[in-house]
């Protein structure tokens, strides 16, 4: 049985003047770490960060959002006020609600290395839609019994 292939409508139907920040010029503020000095003792750090602001690119209006952050460390910790620091440099930023969430998240993967993050993007109602973007990473971690890498066991 063939299957037709269907293409998908054009983006930006509208015809607005949509231009997101590029990661280039994003200017963000970068996120700190310091040592945790009990590596192997997995512990979940929660944040839960009440006031993000982004631009929206469509409308060149504010987005607002609570951004709650899960992780398990590997070697480093995030020092809170870089933290802070980083997510308050989203506010001059015109970028998607998706894209916020990804970026975060490799920022953080890459700042703390740790064995599992999960990010939650719980952004404000915009012209009666809620919208709930959510991420994860799991660091593979190499089976001492063989050459196969999995998840971190016991990250959920």
């Amino acid at each position: 049985m063939a299957t037709e292939k269907k293409s998908l409508s054009p983006t930006n139907q509208q015809g607005l003047d949509v231009r997101s920040t590029p990661r280039q010029e994003m200017n963000l503020f970068p996120l700190d770490t310091f040592a945790y000095e009990f590596p192997g003792r997995e512990i979940k750090i929660d944040f839960e960060i009440t006031e993000f602001t982004a631009i929206c690119p469509f409308a060149d209006f504010p987005d607002f959002a609570t951004i709650r952050l899960q992780y398990v460390p590997n070697e480093r910790c995030v020092e809170l006020k870089s933290l802070k620091l980083y997510i308050n440099s989203f506010r001059e930023v015109k970028i998607f609600h998706e894209h916020v969430i990804n970026i975060i998240l490799e920022d953080f993967v890459q700042a703390c290395d740790p064995l599992s993050v999960e990010i939650e993007g719980d952004f404000h109602v915009r012209g009666n839609i809620k919208t709930v973007v959510k991420g994860s990473y799991a660091k593979a971690v190499q089976s001492p019994m063989s050459n196969v890498q999995r998840p971190h066991p016991g990250l959920e």
